[in-house]
């Protein structure tokens, strides 16, 4: 199982299938783990080659935190706005 958390394309195929969860998930909830998942992966074939796995999931954890926190400033309504829908879809 620790080879397989090493290896880059693993982290890559992760990160399409949070991507494709999110299209059909709604509400930014795997975003942050894809794109966390996807620099992990892009990483690994650079300078994370060499830390250990608990390291690898603290930096994945980390940088999901960071992209999750980043799509929320980016997407989220300006303050004091509520979203509120005046019509029924069904119309």
């Amino acid at each position: 199982m620790a080879d397989l958390l090493t290896t880059w394309w693993v982290w890559l195929a992760a990160a399409l299938v949070l991507a494709i969860l999110e299209v059909l998930a709604p509400g930014f909830i795997f975003l942050g783990f894809a794109v966390g998942a996807a620099l992990v992966g892009l990483a690994l074939l650079g300078p994370l080659q060499l830390l250990s796995v608990p390291m690898i999931l603290l930096v994945f954890a980390a940088l999901s935190l960071i992209a999750w926190l980043v799509m929320r400033r980016v997407f989220a309504l300006p303050k004091g706005q509520v979203k509120t829908f005046n019509h029924d879809i069904n119309d």
